[in-house]
């Protein structure tokens, strides 16, 4: 199979994501206003025929004083990573970001590798011996997956440092997801644990609704966003991000950002925001008040959420990144077990990867990194 790479139109991007059932929303065209701070550029694959058959984001980031980057593809390329001939899609690309000026190349392949369901999680928790996700077996391996971690390794590709365990990854490797197509609401719903929906009930009851916000409720989703920040001890983003999120997302498709606000008497206490791209729908950044928490703003926001998911068509409701630790002691722990509570299942990509095409430069990059 003949494939020839080319740069092409946002506009050739576009249509090519949304030809497709689904995509990270981190590989639509729009992602790179998002990182103004990146140079960027739309890439084409083309088959024999001329047609388009794989698209990717790159974003560049200028070494400090040199005029070398790191080309980055986050989530992606979209390509067919199932390909028996892998080679024929990375090797032009990396050949193109060479001529580019990139030192170094960092993609994540959109390829799930082990899935576990909440009732293998639940078991591992409960199970004293088991400490990390990893050391519960897998409710369904993706068998492929593992080729193509072998073929990148024979290419020369190194996989991100530490594995993949939990947050040192530039993005998630480990996400819990709510799988919805061939679904009914209703199966949704049962598929909840007890204290779920014991807790959707309590913020109906309590007179919690749950709304859409608009742009101009940015303001008052950063006030709830900065308080979480401070509580969980993480830095927060600054608005500005969360205002050129919603233009360039929006501006590309009306619907692919939401903001959400869980209110009770007239006060917002939780709040969300939601990217869509086809039918994959993400919960992405989520903020609550310090007080008012026995009124179980999150649980309503969340069930609404995925209805509305639901209604739009979506085949799986993502709620991101998840620490792979089960450990009651860490502080990630909390995360995982909210999550798990939706009766959903845990995923395992293949993690990120790095092809160094200047491996000094690599090495030294690597080095500055780790001491930031």
């Amino acid at each position: 199979m003949s494939l020839t790479l080319r740069t092409i139109s946002r506009e050739q991007h576009l249509a090519y994501i949304q030809s497709l059932p689904a995509a990270s929303h981190m590989q639509v065209p729009a992602w790179a206003d998002v990182k103004a701070e990146w140079r960027s550029e739309s890439l084409g694959w083309f088959d024999a025929d001329g047609e388009l058959v794989g698209a990717g984001l790159v974003l560049y980031r200028q070494v400090p004083k040199v005029k070398l980057y790191l080309a980055y593809l986050p989530e992606g390329p979209v390509i067919n990573w199932y390909s028996p001939n892998l080679e024929d899609w990375l090797q032009p690309m990396l050949k193109h970001l060479k001529q580019q000026g990139a030192f170094t190349v960092k993609m994540g392949p959109p390829v799930i590798i082990r899935r576990w369901d909440a009732a293998a999680i639940k078991a591992g928790i409960q199970n004293p011996d088991v400490k990390r996700l990893r050391d519960v077996e897998a409710t369904h391996i993706e068998p492929r997956a593992f080729e193509v971690a072998d073929k990148l390794r024979r290419m020369g590709w190194q996989q991100g440092e530490d594995g993949g365990a939990g947050f040192a990854d530039v993005q998630p490797r480990y996400v819990f997801q709510v799988p919805l197509a061939n679904r009914s609401l209703e199966d949704v719903h049962k598929g909840f644990n007890q204290l779920w929906r014991r807790n959707i009930k309590k913020a109906e009851k309590a007179g919690v609704e749950v709304v859409q916000g608009s742009y101009d409720e940015l303001d008052e989703w950063q006030r709830l966003y900065e308080i979480t920040a401070e509580r969980d001890h993480f830095r927060p983003r600054p608005i500005g991000y969360f205002q050129r999120m919603w233009k360039a997302l929006n501006a590309e498709d009306p619907n692919r950002m939401r903001l959400y606000f869980a209110r009770h008497e007239g006060e917002n206490v939780a709040a969300a925001t939601m990217l869509i791209v086809g039918g994959h729908v993400w919960y992405s950044y989520g903020a609550s008040a310090n007080h008012k928490r026995e009124v179980r703003p999150s649980n309503a926001m969340q069930w609404r959420m995925l209805r509305d998911a639901y209604a739009l068509g979506a085949t799986v409701y993502d709620l991101r990144g998840i620490s792979d630790s089960l450990d009651e002691n860490d502080h990630l722990f909390g995360l995982i077990q909210f999550k798990v509570g939706t009766g959903g299942q845990a995923a395992e990509y293949l993690g990120e990867w790095d092809f160094p095409l200047n491996k000094l430069l690599h090495k030294a990059f690597d080095m500055y990194m780790a001491r930031r």
